[in-house]
């Protein structure tokens, strides 16, 4: 399994909008494996003639800005975009296991303030994926709209529960098939809701985004 993350802060100012800022650098292109909870770690280098799979994010900040419709009584609104998300796929053909495929997920940390406000749960973050660079076959989709849980439902499964698990932002069904096209990039439209007596200022919350890759079971 290779796994590439990218930590992400989100701030809000005072009565106005979000700031998304980058705190990370982009992915590693050495897969890691970790060790256990006494801290040992190893990296294992790949040998420089071999391609990888690797995540990166475009840009460093995006701003969330209220948009509250006058209709809504029990919300406020922001919203955004999240920075392009690219997968590139620069290994060979023999390099990838039969029956494999990848797929990015990402989930938010509850937004702290920095004056001792209540927290924002992460589940008041919802997010819509879309594959914004399709070259090729559409080897890669995005993953379902996920809504907050300040909204109702679309699914009969329940939607509405914010970026507080692993949620998908896009998946390759078939690595082989979409190493073809070679690289794939994926965003998002975020939306933040919180009730309207909000306490003002700054707040933050961490957005991690990760790159699997996996067999599909049973093959």
């Amino acid at each position: 399994m290779n796994k590439k993350s990218l930590g992400l802060r989100v701030a809000a100012a005072g009565l106005g909008g979000l700031m998304l800022t980058a705190v990370a650098g982009a992915a590693f292109a050495a897969p890691e494996q970790q060790g256990s909870d006494a801290g040992v770690k190893v990296s294992v280098e790949i040998p420089a003639n071999d391609g990888v799979l690797a995540l990166t994010v475009a840009g460093t900040t995006a701003g969330l800005t209220e948009t509250t419709p006058a209709s809504d009584a029990a919300n406020r609104v922001f919203t955004g975009k999240l920075p392009a998300v690219t997968v590139t796929d620069t290994r060979a053909a023999d390099q990838i296991a039969a029956n494999s495929f990848w797929y990015v997920v990402g989930s938010a940390s509850q937004f702290t303030g920095t004056n001792n406000q209540t927290p924002i749960p992460a589940s008041q973050l919802g997010w819509k994926p879309a594959v914004i660079d399709s070259v090729g076959t559409g080897d890669v989709a995005p993953g379902e709209e996920v809504l907050t849980s300040r909204d109702e439902s679309t699914t009969p499964t329940g939607n509405n529960v914010g970026l507080v698990g692993k949620e998908l932002l896009a998946m390759a069904v078939d690595s082989s098939a979409a190493r073809e096209t070679g690289q794939w990039t994926a965003n998002a439209d975020l939306t933040l809701k919180t009730g309207k007596n909000v306490a003002a200022g700054s707040y933050s919350s961490t957005l991690t985004l990760s790159l699997f890759e996996d067999i599909a079971a049973g093959e």
